[in-house]
């Protein structure tokens, strides 16, 4: 873990090993938050970086080599290599109460809402995903949506509109 002062772990968070926890603010900017929740778990090999602000809800999942961040590396000087540009942040992340991430999903700025599913492999780049949906893909989308109507989740079409 790097900038623990800006790192809060709430209750009965466990992170499982060699996981890359960042929490530094850029240089033109006073603030940086890492916040994760009570009793959420944190895979193997996770890396999570903040230069602002990263929410990890309570009861979050996550499994192995996940990728939660709020910044990029800026690449729009062709004359200079990437690893000497500087970090941009791109958006707030928040993942949702009781979401869960699965295997190799890359989080970039982006808001899922609770109790939702992200498929293996995904790659969610900014954008508010609403509560209770399943995201999968690479751009990830909505795939699927509990429907309180039916009590069912049922498929959607890639703006969370039930299909049939």
């Amino acid at each position: 873990m790097d900038g623990l002062e800006n790192i809060r772990l709430e209750g009965h968070v466990r992170i499982f090993s060699d996981c890359y926890i960042v929490a530094r603010p850029l240089a033109d900017s006073p603030y940086c938050r890492l916040q994760i929740g009570a009793h959420s778990m944190i895979g193997h090999y996770n890396h999570i970086i903040a230069v602002q602000d990263v929410k990890i809800e309570e009861h979050v999942l996550t499994a192995h080599r996940v990728y939660i961040s709020d910044n990029i590396h800026d690449y729009e000087n062709i004359a200079l290599p990437i690893m000497q540009q500087p970090i941009k942040q791109i958006g707030s992340v928040v993942i949702g109460a009781g979401s869960w991430l699965g295997e190799n999903v890359c989080i970039l700025g982006a808001q899922i809402g609770k109790h939702c599913v992200v498929g293996a492999n995904s790659v969610v780049t900014g954008g508010v995903y609403p509560d209770y949906c399943v995201i999968a893909g690479a751009p990830a989308r909505i795939v699927k949506r509990y429907n309180f109507e039916t009590g069912k989740w049922e498929k959607t079409s890639p703006d969370g509109t039930f299909i049939g």
